[in-house]
């Protein structure tokens, strides 16, 4: 199969107007979601997939930011620290209002799964309705850099398994959105997810993406159910190798980091 390795030509006054003209729709998109389906999913293996959850041209828009140098607040070579290879930007405070309305949109529909995970995994945290009040109680601990990130590949790049873990306070679901196609853009760098189950094999799974779905997944651990009643199974997630062409990504964690 061929890729479309031509370069995005992306718009300054496009992505200035993009938060304006897709956050209200991201809201309505989010609020779209089969969220039955995307609890039964999570609680059955840990992730889901929302479908298009952004448009294309929203997904170009968002990769587009990523070569620009205002808006960020650190850049990470993952191979100067042992991750992997390939590169992310973490967003500066105030996030760009298509990224602020995902967020904010999208954590009181996993705030229920969130809470029974905690129940049935005797964690005593519970987590408010709204996403501000979560954010508060992060800043008042200290966690105040926000967390929301741009991530690229190019050939040979692949992102290490691990956990995005940031602080005391961890909300146990994020988000990542894919915005490139498989198979047109690049080559290889499938999302993977392994779960860590006791006394038994790692299990490895594969989630299937294209542009502008959103992976919802699990960030450190989830309750199974057992024999002699629920048990906890740690989750890691990463990125294979990349053999042709360019993957970006969006990640949306919902905990601010230390």
């Amino acid at each position: 199969m061929s890729l479309n390795l031509r370069k995005t030509r992306t718009d300054s006054a496009a992505i200035e107007a993009l938060p304006a003209a897709s956050s209200t729709a991201i809201e309505a998109r989010v609020g779209g979601v089969d969220w039955t389906t995307v609890h039964a999913d999570l609680d059955a293996q840990g992730w889901a997939i929302a479908p298009r959850l952004l448009t294309h041209a929203e997904a170009d828009l968002i990769a587009g930011l990523y070569h620009r140098e205002q808006g960020f607040r650190s850049h990470v070579i993952m191979a100067r620290h042992g991750f992997g290879r390939g590169a992310y930007k973490y967003f500066s405070y105030p996030l760009p209002l298509l990224i602020q309305a995902l967020r904010t949109a999208a954590y009181p529909h996993l705030v229920p799964i969130a809470n029974q995970w905690h129940e049935r995994m005797g964690k005593d945290a519970r987590f408010p309705p709204h996403h501000a009040a979560f954010l508060e109680r992060c800043h008042q601990a200290g966690q105040t850099r926000p967390t929301p990130l741009l991530l690229e590949y190019a050939p040979e790049d692949y992102n290490c398994l691990h956990r995005d873990l940031y602080g005391e306070h961890v909300f146990p679901i994020q988000i990542a959105i894919l915005l490139d196609q498989p198979g047109e853009d690049f080559e290889g760098g499938e999302f993977v997810m392994t779960e860590q189950r006791p006394r038994m094999q790692t299990r490895a799974m594969v989630l299937p993406l294209k542009k502008g779905d959103a992976a919802i997944f699990a960030v450190n651990s989830r309750p199974m159910k057992g024999v002699r009643g629920d048990y906890q199974v740690k989750l890691n997630h990463g990125v294979s190798k990349l053999h042709a062409g360019k993957r970006r990504t969006l990640g949306v964690i919902f905990h601010d980091a230390a």
